[in-house]
């Protein structure tokens, strides 16, 4: 039985395309005219080569040659993941000898949320590992070689809970995946942020297309319906409060890109995430219905009276939640106003029996 055809060498590969029609790719020029072989890199060039001395300049020059069979023939050739690939290895920023003598010593990283990629040369071949951005031995973390794995990995938090946003900055910790071939770290990256390496593409490409908020609550029905009246009198001012809460680097590792409508930008920072937020999430949607409902109640007066120093505790307790730092403080530290003892004794104090506030009751529930 005839044995399986061996993979083209470098050398040859380049100088197939080169008589074909020629090569110019990432600073190697090759092409086949009259006079024989032409094979051109920024450091050198070489005019009527034979095939057997232009395999000579390819060996002198190897890393070209094996760059361009990488990206051409082994790297996925979508456009998206090709240049998340590309981005990956810094191709834009270091030559390839560059790029061929780091990836063969030590290997190249980036972050993607909060993801570590590196990427090696290993065998002759790129190869890639990922995992959570905080996590650095290996041996402390179960591994994994299926990339499909990250969508199960994505679903809970270090605690076990239910991760209802996959951008939130709440991935968990202790795994890695290793020895991934290039489709495999793309399949990874997504299984644990879907779609941003498309959007991410798009939007460097200049095709993302964003859609704002007007657009989204506009085609909202049902129990979502309610919604819309957000885009009545003060509307601007009630989702500038949704992008504070929900659309910020502490709660999404997105960057967002939508606004109130194209010519009514919001006045929230965007977020420093690499990949970009196209439209109001599901999740976003969601929240804004129950504050929707909230906001429509009726302002009420009621009158507390408080120390200074309670007013600053409960104060430090909203802050304290909003920005989820309850877990970190230590239950000796009391001169935390979130701290549980004083958060429980301000309740002992200023509670009555009925759980309401320094004894005045809510009156009516419109909610």
């Amino acid at each position: 039985m005839a044995g399986a055809r061996a993979d083209p060498t470098p050398a040859d590969a380049l100088r197939e395309a080169a008589a074909a029609d020629g090569v110019d790719f990432d600073g190697l020029r090759a092409a086949r005219d009259d006079d024989g072989f032409r094979v051109a890199v920024p450091e050198a060039s070489y005019d009527g080569l034979s095939a057997a001395e232009f395999d000579d300049a390819v060996e002198r020059h190897r890393a070209y040659a094996e760059n361009w069979l990488f990206w051409h023939q082994h790297a996925p050739q979508n456009p998206a993941e090709w240049a998340f690939l590309r981005w990956v290895e810094h191709a834009d920023d270091l030559s390839v000898p560059e790029r061929h003598d780091r990836l063969r010593d030590g290997g190249l990283d980036r972050e993607w949320g909060q993801l570590a990629i590196e990427a090696h040369i290993e065998d002759g071949r790129r190869r890639y590992e990922l995992r959570h951005v905080d996590d650095t031995a290996l041996d402390d973390l179960t591994t994994y070689t299926d990339p499909y794995e990250a969508r199960r990995l994505r679903k809970t938090d270090d605690d076990g809970d239910y991760r209802p946003l996959s951008t939130a900055p709440t991935l968990a910790h202790g795994w890695a995946f290793v020895d991934l071939d290039p489709d495999a770290l793309v399949r990874a990256a997504e299984g644990f942020y879907p779609a941003t390496v498309a959007n991410w593409h798009r939007e460097r490409e200049g095709d993302l297309d964003v859609t704002h908020w007007h657009e989204t609550v506009s085609r909202q029905t049902g129990i979502y319906g309610v919604v819309q009246t957000w885009d009545r009198g003060e509307g601007h001012d009630h989702v500038n409060r949704v992008a504070e809460a929900c659309c910020v680097d502490s709660q999404c590792l997105k960057r967002r890109e939508w606004d109130y409508d194209a010519e009514t930008p919001l006045d929230v920072a965007r977020g420093d995430g690499v990949f970009p937020c196209r439209e109001p999430c599901s999740l976003v949607i969601a929240t804004a219905r129950k504050w929707t409902r909230l906001e429509s109640e009726q302002s009420r007066t009621y009158e507390f009276d408080l120390t200074p120093s309670e007013k600053e505790q409960i104060e430090t307790i909203i802050d304290a939640v909003a920005d989820g730092r309850i877990d970190e403080i230590r239950e000796a530290d009391t001169s935390d106003g979130a701290n549980r003892y004083r958060a429980r004794y301000l309740r002992a104090k200023l509670f009555d029996d009925e759980g309401n506030l320094c004894g005045v009751p809510t009156d009516g529930d419109d909610r």
